[in-house]
C-alpha cells in the first residue's frame, strides 16, 4: 500500500470536522498514529484531552474513516481475477474481471425488496452500490490473482468494525472503509489493522491466519444427514425415524444427523417441542441417534424469533429497537421475525438455559446456528455491527463450550476460529438458479449455481478459518428440479472443496450406483485440485481415477 490518502469525518459536540492526511500526525481533536511493519498497516485515533484553546474535547462521533491508494488491475485478454468476499454466508462470492459487473438488486424489484424485507440479508443498507464495470465491493479480505499469483489484502481484525473494501477498476484505485457511522469515542480507537501479502494461494493464506493467531480447527471434517432440504419445515418424528432407519439399515455411517427447522412449534420458542409432530419430544430422536453411532445435530437462530412467537408477544422489550424506536425486521422468512437485543442481561440468560436444555439435558452434540447476521443490524452509538457481531460469536463459543458449531448466515470475519464448521454459500435450491424474476434479487438468494460458486472461491478458508459447509449434495430422483448432471456436478464440488458433506436425501430410495457415488464422495477431499477462469466458466481441473478430471462451471 503506497501513496494512502487517510480520510475522516465526525463531528465534535455537533460541530462537523474533516482531515485528510498522508500518516500520522496531529488534528485539533485527535492524534493519528499510524505503523507499518512487515506489510502491515495499524492504525489509530486517539481523541486528545484538550483542542487547542484547552478546551475539553469530549467524545468525538465519526461519520466515515476511510483510506485510498492505487491499486493496478490488467484487463485485456489475458486478465487479473478479482475476489471480493462478500458479507455474509449466504452473499455470492466469486471472482470477476474489470470488464465485468457486481449483481446489485434490480430496481425492476424494488416492489419484492419492500414487500419481503429483502434489503435485510445483505449489506446494500449500508454501504455504496456499484455504479457500473469493474467496481467491486468486499468484506474482510479480498484478493487480485494473475495465474498462481496472489496480491492479497486482509483485516487482521473486525472488532472495531467491519472493514469494507471497494475497487474502482477504471479509476485504478482501491478504497478502504471502516463501517463506523455513528459511533462515538472518547477513547483509543483501532482504525485499521491491515496486512498486504504477496505469492501462491497457500502462501497467503496460510500467513493470514497465522497472523491473526487463529489455529486450524480442532475437529475434522465429517459427512451427514440434515431434514430440511426434502422435507423443510414439514418434518415429524416418523419421518426423521425413517430416515435414521434407512441410514442405519443400508449400513450407513454418517458422522451427524441433524433435525432441521420444524420441531419447534415457531422459532424463537425453541424449547417449545411441537407436539404433534414430536409427542415424545427430541430425546428418543437423540438416543437412537447416538444408538447407532452419530452426533446428533439441531438446527436453530438464536438471535431471533419470529412474529407468532410466544417471545416475541411477551418479550418485545427483549428485541433489538431501530431509530424509530421499533423493533427491527431481519426478513420475511417464516411470520417475518426480529432480532433479539443481545446487549440485555435478560436475552443472554435466556440463551443460556437454551442451550443448557440442547446440549446438556436433550444431548445434542451440534447446533446449526442460523440468520446470525440478524444481532447486528442495528449498530449503536458505543458498538459498529462489527463489534456487536463479533461479541455475539464469542457468547456462542463460550455457551456452547465443547460441543460443536456449525454456524450460518453469518458475516465469515467474525466466525473466523469461533465456529467448527460454517456455511460459505446460500442455500442450495430443488432448480439451478430460480426463475428470472428471482435473479432480479438480493445476492444472498437461494441458488444451486451461486452456492457452487461460493464453494469453489472460498475455499481458501476450509481448514483455516473452521471447516467449509458448502451445503447438501442431493442425488435423488424425486422432489427435484436440478438435472443427473446438476447434481452430479454439485456433489463433485462439494466433495472436492467442504469440510462438511451432508445431504437430505432419503437413501433407503439410493440404487447401487448412488450408493458408489455417495461413498466416494469423501476421497474426493484429499485431491488436489486446480481452479481457472476461461470467460465465463470457472474451470476446476483434478485427477479421477480413470485420468483428469474437467468440470466446467458457468457463473
Amino acid at each position: 500500500m503506497e501513496d494512502v490518502i487517510f480520510l475522516i469525518r465526525g463531528n465534535r459536540n455537533g460541530e462537523p470536522f474533516a482531515a485528510e492526511m498522508y500518516q500520522g500526525g496531529e488534528q485539533p481533536y485527535f492524534t493519528l498514529r499510524w505503523q507499518e511493519d512487515e506489510g502491515e498497516l495499524h492504525i489509530r485515533i486517539i481523541p486528545k484531552d484538550f483542542d487547542e484553546y484547552g478546551n475539553p474535547v469530549g467524545e468525538l462521533t465519526l461519520e466515515s474513516v476511510s483510506m485510498a491508494f492505487p491499486w493496478s488491475c490488467r484487463g485485456g485478454r489475458e486478465p487479473e481475477q478479482i475476489f471480493m468476499n462478500g458479507y455474509q454466508s449466504w452473499t455470492d462470492s466469486h471472482e470477476h474481471t474489470i470488464a465485468e459487473k457486481e449483481h446489485t438488486i434490480s430496481g425492476l424489484a424494488s416492489g419484492m425488496v419492500q414487500r419481503y424485507f429483502l434489503d435485510r440479508y445483505g449489506d446494500v443498507n449500508f454501504t455504496m452500490k456499484p455504479k457500473g464495470a469493474g467496481q467491486f465491493h468486499g468484506f474482510t479480505y479480498c484478493y487480485f490473482r494473475d495465474g498462481i499469483q496472489y496480491r492479497f489484502l486482509g483485516s487482521l481484525s473486525e472488532r472495531d468494525g467491519f472493514t469494507i473494501f471497494y475497487y474502482n477498476g477504471s479509476a485504478q484505485q482501491m478504497t478502504i472503509e471502516k463501517d463506523c457511522a455513528g459511533i462515538k469515542i472518547n477513547s483509543e480507537w483501532n482504525a485499521f489493522d491491515l496486512v498486504e501479502l504477496d505469492g501462491t494461494q497457500d502462501q497467503v493464506f496460510d500467513t493470514y491466519f497465522e497472523k491473526m493467531n487463529i489455529p486450524k480447527p480442532s475437529c475434522v471434517p465429517m459427512t451427514g444427514y440434515t431434514s430440511w432440504y426434502n422435507h423443510y419445515q414439514n418434518i415429524t418424528e416418523k419421518i426423521i425415524m425413517d430416515n435414521l432407519e434407512h441410514i442405519h439399515k443400508m449400513g450407513q455411517m454418517y458422522d451427524v444427523f441433524q433435525i432441521d427447522d420444524g420441531y419447534q412449534t415457531y422459532v424463537g420458542d425453541w424449547l417449545d417441542v411441537d407436539e404433534k409432530k414430536f409427542p415424545e419430544g427430541l430425546e428418543p430422536v437423540v438416543g437412537r441417534i447416538h444408538e447407532y453411532g452419530m452426533k446428533a445435530g439441531l438446527w436453530l437462530s438464536p438471535f431471533v424469533c419470529e412474529k407468532e412467537s410466544e417471545c416475541f408477544r411477551k418479550h418485545k422489550d427483549w428485541l433489538v429497537k431501530g431509530e424509530n424506536g421499533e423493533p427491527v425486521c431481519g426478513g420475511s422468512n417464516w411470520s417475518t421475525f426480529y432480532a433479539l437485543n443481545l446487549e440485555l442481561p435478560e436475552v443472554r440468560e435466556h440463551l443460556r438455559a437454551v442451550f443448557r436444555q440442547i446440549l446438556d439435558v436433550w444431548k445434542f452434540d451440534l447446533v446449526k446456528l442460523d440468520f446470525l447476521y440478524a444481532v447486528c443490524l442495528q449498530p449503536t452509538e458505543h458498538k459498529t455491527r462489527g463489534q456487536l457481531m463479533c461479541e455475539a460469536m464469542d457468547f456462542l463459543r463460550e455457551i456452547v463450550g465443547d460441543k460443536l458449531i456449525l454456524g450460518c448466515g453469518v458475516p465469515l470475519g467474525p466466525a473466523f476460529g469461533k465456529v467448527d464448521y460454517c456455511r460459505i454459500g446460500p442455500d442450495v435450491g430443488l432448480d439451478w438458479d430460480g426463475s428470472p424474476r428471482e435473479k432480479l434479487l438480493h445476492r444472498e438468494r437461494v441458488s444451486t449455481k451461486n452456492t457452487i460458486g461460493n464453494t469453489i472461491y472460498r475455499r481458501q478458508l476450509n481448514g483455516r478459518a473452521f471447516w467449509n459447509d458448502p451445503d447438501v449434495y442431493l442425488l435423488r430422483d424425486d422432489n427435484i428440479k436440478l438435472s443427473p448432471k446438476q447434481r452430479l456436478l454439485l456433489a463433485q464440488i462439494n466433495g472436492l472443496f467442504g469440510g462438511l458433506l451432508f445431504t437430505s436425501d432419503d437413501i433407503g430410495q439410493y440404487d447401487q450406483e448412488k450408493i458408489k457415488l455417495q461413498q466416494t464422495l469423501p476421497e474426493l477431499h484429499d485431491i488436489p485440485c486446480q481452479v481457472e477462469r476461461n470467460g465465463r466458466y470457472t474451470i476446476v481441473r483434478y485427477d479421477g481415477q480413470d485420468g483428469e478430471r474437467i468440470l466446467r462451471i458457468r457463473l
